[in-house]
C-alpha cells in the first residue's frame, strides 16, 4: 500500500477516535437529571397528582418543559400526539384534552396554555427552590394554546 494512503487512513482513524472520545467525555460530564434545580418541585407535582398533557410538535409545550430545565425529565408528562402528528392518542381523547399544554390536577381542575411555575406551585402546594429565581413565563396560564389535530 502506498505511504500516502496509509497516512490518510491513519489521520481519518485518529479523527474518528477523537470525535468518539469527545462525545463520550461530554456525555460523562453532563449534569444528570438528579442534579436539576427543579427536581424536588417536579417530583412534588407528580406526587400531588398533577399531569402535563402535551404534544411533541407544540412550541408552547416545549417552552413549558424548558421552564423546568434539566428537571423536565421528571415532570409527569403525557404525550397526546400520535407519531405522525396528525391525531391524538386514545388516552388524551378519553381525557378530552382540547389544547396544549394542558395541566390537570388531582381535584380535576385544569389549566391550559404555558403555565408559570409559580402558578403550578400555588395550585399544588409544592414549593419552588428557596432563593432561586424561578423562571417566569410571560404567559398567565390562559393563552392561545396549540389546538388538537382532528381525530381521523
Amino acid at each position: 500500500m502506498d505511504n500516502n494512503i496509509k497516512i490518510f487512513i491513519s489521520v481519518v482513524a485518529i479523527l474518528i477516535l477523537g470525535v468518539i472520545g469527545a462525545v463520550i467525555f461530554r456525555s460523562n460530564n453532563q449534569s444528570p437529571a438528579q442534579s436539576g434545580q427543579y427536581n424536588e418541585f417536579a417530583q412534588c407535582l407528580k406526587d400531588q397528582g398533577a399531569i402535563f398533557y402535551g404534544a411533541f410538535w407544540c412550541p408552547n409545550c416545549q417552552a413549558q418543559k424548558k421552564l423546568f430545565g434539566s428537571s423536565a425529565k421528571l415532570v409527569p408528562y403525557v404525550e397526546c400526539s400520535t407519531a405522525d402528528g396528525r391525531t391524538q392518542t386514545q388516552t388524551c381523547i378519553k381525557k378530552e384534552i382540547s389544547g396544549y399544554p394542558t395541566w390537570e390536577f388531582a381535584d380535576g381542575s385544569r389549566l391550559t396554555g404555558e403555565t408559570p411555575l409559580e402558578t403550578l406551585a400555588e395550585k399544588t402546594g409544592c414549593e419552588l427552590p428557596a432563593g432561586e429565581g424561578a423562571p417566569v413565563s410571560e404567559n398567565t396560564g390562559v393563552s392561545s394554546d396549540a389546538s388538537v389535530p382532528p381525530v381521523e
